[in-house]
């Protein structure tokens, strides 16, 4: 009788094994079924009719923006990054207020001589976008060492800058408090845009 209970615990152990196993089997062609099934195109486009405008559901952002140029014209470039991340998120569909936006923007590279406000004249068109967006809540912060390289005190300064202990250790903390890195490229342009559409 023993050995008839033993028997059956292992057979009922072997069915339960085998069914598990091939259940384990089937679970990522399950998956991948699943995962295409749900990227299917419903309601799309036909195929060859043009892309697909996507709305992703984007939360309110919180990013730390480097700008550290061999050149500071390039800031005024860097600002279109600026520019294309605020601006889509306070239109439609999205309709974020700046407010909710917390973004901040870490200066230590030559375009610090853009906020210094003896350069003023020379660097107008920058320093006065880089205005319009401290009004719309963007922190620009310039490195404390770099300024201090330059011969800058906060005094030279436009008054929306704040001056931060140093860039490595501004751009460390707001990546620590969850914020996202972006790091605008501002490479030199060959082409117009018409020549190589």
């Amino acid at each position: 009788m023993k050995d008839l209970h033993e028997e059956r615990a292992r057979t009922s152990w072997s069915r339960s094994w085998s069914r598990s196993w091939s259940m384990s089997r089937a679970l990522p062609g399950l998956f991948v079924a699943l995962t295409l099934l749900l990227a299917a195109p419903w309601g799309r486009a036909a195929p060859g009719s043009g892309a697909t405008v996507v709305e992703p559901p984007y939360e309110d952002p919180k990013v730390v923006v480097d700008f550290y140029f061999d050149r500071p014209e390039k800031a005024a470039t860097a600002l279109h990054w600026l520019r294309a991340f605020i601006n889509p998120l306070m239109e439609e569909p999205y309709g974020m207020a700046p407010e909710f936006m917390s973004i901040v923007v870490v200066i230590h590279g030559t375009e610090l001589v853009t906020v210094a406000t003896r350069n003023y004249e020379k660097y107008k068109t920058i320093v006065d976008r880089m205005k319009y967006y401290a009004q719309l809540g963007v922190k620009f912060r310039v490195c404390g060492l770099a300024a201090e390289d330059y011969g800058y005190t906060p005094a030279d300064l436009q008054d929306f800058i704040e001056v931060a202990p140093s860039a490595m250790t501004e751009l460390v903390h707001w990546q620590q408090q969850g914020y996202a890195l972006l790091i605008p490229q501002v490479p030199e342009k060959h082409f117009t845009i018409e020549e190589i559409r």
